[in-house]
């Protein structure tokens, strides 16, 4: 069986599936760390923001998360605005991301297409909040493996949430193809095991949920130097677990490299065609293949 997720734009469809190229979703609109952005978005300038839009999308992103969480600033407003803006520059699905449901209600009330919300946990009150939205507009959402007790350490605790999720999800008329997990990413360099917590899960959540998986993949080198060292080996190993999806920069040429190289390598992109069209070696627009030839030809 073959699970797959479809979110669409005005005019483009991405599907995060079982066998599908992994999907990349641009994170950097998002203002927590960035100063000049959150006083930007605050101020009414979303002129970063569209920059910031074209630049993910060049670099190879397939759908972009749209983060508005500004303390002490009109979140639903913010929201919907970056999503007009970006909708209008990039033809690309949006993931729109925030934890207080008026800006998720704001978001996809101006959203044109099928979008992604991120997210819901496991806890009763939220999933009571957010799916009957993910319904109504009948997007698909990201559910978070936590709920009332925490983030346990144990991947099994982490699949009953999950499954949780999906069950009540069930109950709102939300398919399970419609729920994409995130198994919760912890920082390696402090629970030591954090890696292959994520890739047992990732298996667990595909061979028996049947469920997509995506993550903030930048987590699991929160503290470390050389952190896109960590994030560019991480990646490959939980697609090669399974993953189909995660939050990552594709600004990182590298990172971008390693996630089709992983794609390569598990055989989804059959006969490297995608490979080959971004990186085969290009002299003056001809590649090095045919230049070769126009020189014996010489």
């Amino acid at each position: 069986m073959t699970t797959s997720t479809t979110l669409s734009s005005m005019k483009a469809e991405v599907t995060i599936g079982f066998g599908q190229p992994f999907v990349m979703i641009g994170e950097r609109i998002n203002p927590t760390g960035r100063k000049i952005l959150a006083e930007e978005m605050k101020s009414g300038d979303y002129s970063r923001v569209e920059a910031d839009a074209v630049a993910q999308v060049m670099a190879g992103a397939q759908m972009l998360d749209i983060n508005a969480g500004i303390p002490l600033a009109d979140e639903p407003a913010i929201l919907a605005e970056s999503i007009r803006r970006v909708q209008a520059v990039v033809d690309v699905p949006l993931c729109i991301d925030s934890s207080i449901i008026e800006a998720l209600e704001a978001g996809l009330a101006v959203y044109e297409g099928r979008a992604l919300v991120n997210s819901t946990t496991g806890e009763t009150e939220v999933l009571e909040r957010v799916l009957p939205l993910v319904k109504k507009y009948n997007a698909a959402v990201v559910a978070i493996s936590n709920d009332e007790s925490g983030i346990s350490q144990d991947p099994n605790e982490r699949f009953k949430v999950a499954k949780k999720i999906v069950e009540h999800a069930s109950d709102y008329g939300i398919k399970p193809q419609d729920v994409v997990v995130d198994p919760l990413v912890m920082p390696i360099g402090a629970i030591s095991q954090a890696g292959n917590q994520v890739f047992d899960l990732v298996r667990k959540l595909r061979s028996e949920l049947k469920v997509n998986t995506t993550c903030g993949a930048s987590n699991v080198s929160f503290g470390l130097p050389q952190r896109n060292g960590i994030n560019n080996a991480f990646l490959p190993m939980s697609i090669a677990a399974g993953m189909t999806s995660a939050i990552v920069n594709p600004l990182h040429p590298e990172l971008v490299q390693a996630i089709r190289a992983a794609d390569v390598l598990t055989g989804v992109d059959d006969g490297c065609g995608s490979w080959i069209s971004n990186y085969k070696e290009k002299v003056d627009g001809v590649s090095a293949r045919e230049g070769r030839r126009r020189r014996r030809r010489n």
